[in-house]
């Protein structure tokens, strides 16, 4: 590329146009780009390599975003959050999982920190294909990292969501136990409200009363939350517990 001026792209040039075609997950041009900066004599540095390493996981080449990634460990370049972040989702999509958790001790004994992104993919694919057990191996892995307790949060709710889904209450109980004991609570309403399902699938409407009492200093129930409960007790004729949970809702000010 040189313009009737003589004008000569620079690498920031080229990666600008590396970064534009990324984003339009048009992995031939971005490839294109980057080997004609290579044969203009430019390095690829980490700024290339990001826009690479994104544009072919969102185009779904996730073999050619590890070759590259491989490529850029053995050149001696240290990735970036945004790396690891693209290069965790593209294993996850691949649902790689013996390679996502080979990654994952790679990112700890590193010293990274896990983003919330990279801790809310590991999380839906542990629940996809993994078992509670892996789970909870997971949980134990973070923890003895010592990563942030937004983190922490979302395994342990990822834990009880797995319990719930299998109406393991006892073991429901304890991980909601474990959690709160941390100081960490819920992060969304459908975390709780798979819990609220499950007692309610196990009629179990005496333990939901203690499991709400339990959060109650820690979480604040949302409007699908109190909805939620209104149709369970009014399906199961429970009208005592019905007027009890719509009076909360109205002194929390959701009419």
């Amino acid at each position: 590329m040189e313009s009737s001026e003589g004008y000569k792209p620079n690498s920031d040039t080229y990666n600008a146009f590396i970064s534009a075609f990324s984003s339009l997950r048009n992995a031939d041009a971005m490839q294109a780009w980057y080997l004609a900066k290579t044969a203009a004599g430019f390095s690829v540095d980490l700024q290339t390599y990001e826009s690479l390493i994104s544009g072919f996981v969102k185009a779904r080449k996730y073999d050619s975003a590890e070759k590259l990634y491989e490529e850029m460990m053995a050149s001696g370049v240290t990735p970036n959050i945004p790396i690891l972040e693209n290069m965790l989702e593209g294993l996850c999509k691949w649902k790689s999982f013996d390679k996502v958790k080979e990654f994952l001790e790679f990112v700890l004994d590193g010293r990274w920190e896990i983003s919330s992104r990279m801790a809310e993919r590991l999380v839906r694919l542990y629940v996809e294909v993994g078992t509670v057990e892996d789970m909870e191996e997971l949980l134990v892995t973070v923890m003895n990292a010592n990563q942030a307790s937004e983190i922490l949060s979302r395994v342990h709710c990822g834990i009880i969501r797995m319990y719930a889904s299998s109406d393991r209450l006892d073991d429901v109980e304890y991980s909601v136990g474990r959690l709160l004991k941390q100081g960490l609570s819920f992060n969304c309403p459908d975390d709780v409200e798979k819990v609220i399902c499950s007692y309610f699938r196990q009629a179990a409407y005496d333990r939901l009363d203690l499991f709400l009492e339990h959060i109650k200093g820690y979480y604040v129930l949302t409007r699908s939350t109190y909805d939620l409960l209104i149709a369970g007790y009014r399906r199961a004729g429970l009208s005592e517990k019905l007027d009890m949970v719509m009076k909360h809702m109205l002194s929390a000010g959701l009419s």
